[in-house]
């Protein structure tokens, strides 16, 4: 049996990780928070978005605590995907207003069940599921699109979740890495630059 403070360390670490996602929207337009800086169109908002709706299904109706708001059915294939953008229509508070009510519905049901409280995930091989199976994948989920984000900010104006860094210190640190690349090179390899 996973012990009571598992849980709470796991929803502590859900909670931040929740709240550095939504950092990386400070301070930026409404065109920065949703352009496409990769080639298959990553933004910062649509990473929200989509967390929104997946923390929504998964410590909702895998748990028969459905969302109290409308959302597409998870086999809709024409929807597949549209969670990973904003649409013209719909506005930054719009779609951080339900992450942060979708996060308020999670820790409701975190805060009702027990770890080993089952659930049924239908799209996953194996749908017989725990909470704690649930809290496990949403934290992983989270964290990786945290680094989504923190990479995305920094590309798009250079701001870096600093740790209390400054410019100079990441500079620097920038400099030493390509030093070790360049020395990294093997003799087959074509000179950094021209490949």
């Amino acid at each position: 049996m996973i012990d009571a403070h598992a849980k709470t360390r796991l929803h502590a670490d859900l909670r931040w990780t929740r709240q550095a996602v939504l950092s990386q929207l400070d301070g930026l337009s409404s065109y920065d928070s949703r352009r496409p800086l990769t080639p298959t169109g990553t933004n910062l908002l649509g990473l929200v978005k989509h967390l929104a709706l997946w923390e929504a299904r998964y410590f909702g109706e895998v748990f028969g605590r459905p969302f109290p708001e409308p959302l597409p059915r998870w086999d809709d294939a024409a929807a597949r995907g549209t969670d990973m953008w904003a649409a013209e229509h719909e506005t930054r508070a719009e779609i951080t207003g339900r992450y942060r009510r979708a996060a308020d519905h999670a820790d409701a049901t975190i805060d009702a069940l027990a770890l080993d409280a089952p659930g049924r995930v239908p799209w996953w091989p194996r749908p017989g599921v725990t909470l704690f199976d649930v809290l496990v994948h949403m934290l992983t989920e989270t964290s990786r699109h945290a680094g989504h984000a923190d990479i995305l900010r920094e590309r798009l104006d250079g701001t870096v979740a600093s740790m209390g860094r400054d410019a100079a210190f990441w500079a620097d640190r920038r400099a030493a890495v390509e030093r070790a690349a360049r020395g990294a090179a093997s003799p087959e390899e074509p000179p950094a630059g021209t490949g």
